[in-house]
């Protein structure tokens, strides 16, 4: 007799086992064959294929009985979508863009196998969301595993760093895996939670699974003070230099890790480093973009307004200038969802935040969105779209970029209007 069982984020077959699955691997303090808890379908599937006589203590799933309480109306688009995944063995990512309705085919995936399951989120402010979400369509019990808590119920929703950190724990009590913005997964700490995870049914929601800095929409300003300028052009002159001198090609995100290891044993690297760094502060921060901030808001007072910048120094400078809520990551959750709720009530028109805010948080409310200190992220620039072009009648949304003249984020601008269609 066979028997297969779950050990801290691995399957080990127990017993006697002519030829497992490649994916096995001998373990001889056990004396039995392990794999990553991910492989636990294949497994089955392999065992059963050979009509082997064989134990399965995997799985030790959470109770419950799931029961509908109102009805999923899906667009046809979204119909699609879930029947392409059903198609592929209840195994995908489904792309769409950001307020194209993503949740609700989860939803619809969830009540579709009416099985234990997982949703693993990148902040707590998205697991209020999908709390809500699932209270008003299933009468169930609703698990919260982080911030704090550590409740496991028939649904629950974890912070990408509370199932990374319990993945183990969390590893075989659940059928079903959803990775909302399931571009963080790829990363080396987060793909353990996939991994480690006995769960034969996935689903992964996105709406820019890739990460590139091409085909942009923008509305774009080109400003910058005369000083800012040239002290700009010095800083990258500098590091343009060094380069040069050693003979140093920076194509891709690991030749720029390379530069920053070179760093640390080669003091003019340091210093080539160092320009670079406040080079691209110079341009992510030109006192004119400002000037061009108080422009806009002057033109749409009293509309509903988001403005998004990388730099919390800027956020700051923003709030205080002109009166507008700030949310970075030193907001406490409370104050952040108190400030989302005036928001949306209208009790405040403008809210300015370092990316926190950016990723799937659903502010249908909004309708200008200006952007300082922009990155070339293609994924991030969508998001940012999808927080303001929802499908409203009678609802124009107004997208703003504002960049430093003459400055690497000048290329970018160019770059993104060619996407313009």
């Amino acid at each position: 007799m066979i028997e297969l069982v779950y050990d801290r984020g691995t399957i080990v077959l127990k017993g006697s086992v002519f030829a497992p699955p490649s994916f096995f691997k001998w373990d001889e303090r056990v004396k039995s064959y392990r794999a990553l808890a991910f492989r636990y379908r294949e497994t089955v599937t392999f065992l059963k294929k050979w009509n082997a006589n064989f134990r399965d203590n995997v799985l030790d799933l959470q109770t419950g009985k799931i029961k509908l309480i109102k009805t999923i109306k899906l667009r046809n688009y979204q119909k699609e979508a879930l029947e392409n995944w059903v198609k592929a063995g209840k195994k995908g990512v489904v792309v769409l863009p950001t307020g194209a309705g993503k949740t609700l085919v989860a939803v619809a995936a969830i009540n579709f196998l009416s099985m234990p399951s997982l949703v693993v989120v990148p902040t707590l402010e998205l697991m209020d969301q999908w709390e809500k979400v699932l209270g008003k369509y299933f009468s169930v019990g609703i698990g919260r595993f982080g911030g704090g808590r550590k409740d496991i119920e028939f649904l629950t929703i974890a912070t990408y760093d509370s199932a990374y950190l319990n993945a183990e724990f969390l590893g075989n009590k659940f059928m079903l895996l959803i990775f909302d913005e399931v571009h963080h997964l790829p990363s080396p700490g987060y793909r353990q939670i996939a991994e480690l995870n006995a769960a034969p049914y996935r689903l992964g929601l996105t709406a820019t699974p890739e990460r590139e800095d091409n085909l942009h929409l923008n509305l774009g300003y080109l400003v910058g003070s005369d000083e800012e300028r040239e002290k700009y052009f010095e800083l990258v002159d500098k590091y343009k230099r060094y380069l040069s001198s050693r003979g140093i090609k920076i194509r891709s995100i690991r030749d720029f890790e390379k530069l920053i290891m070179r760093s640390g044993l080669d003091k003019e690297a340091r210093e080539a480093l160092l320009a670079w760094l406040e080079a691209r502060r110079i341009a992510f921060n030109a006192a004119a973009k400002i000037e061009v901030l108080k422009e806009i808001l002057a033109k749409h007072r009293g509309e509903r307004i988001i403005i998004f910048t990388e730099n919390n120094e800027i956020v700051r400078k923003i709030s205080l200038n002109f009166l507008i809520p700030e949310i970075t990551y030193k907001t406490s959750d409370e104050e952040r969802r108190l400030i989302m709720e005036k928001f949306r009530k209208g009790e405040i028109n403008a809210v300015v935040t370092s990316k926190v805010l950016e990723e799937g948080v659903d502010v249908p409310e909004a309708n200008v969105a200006i952007v300082l200190s922009g990155t070339g992220s293609r994924r991030e620039f969508i998001q940012r779209l999808g927080r303001i072009l929802r499908p409203k009648k009678g609802k124009r949304a107004v997208l703003y970029e504002i960049v430093t003249a003459g400055t690497a984020e000048t290329r970018v601008s160019r770059k993104r209007r060619k996407g313009v269609s």
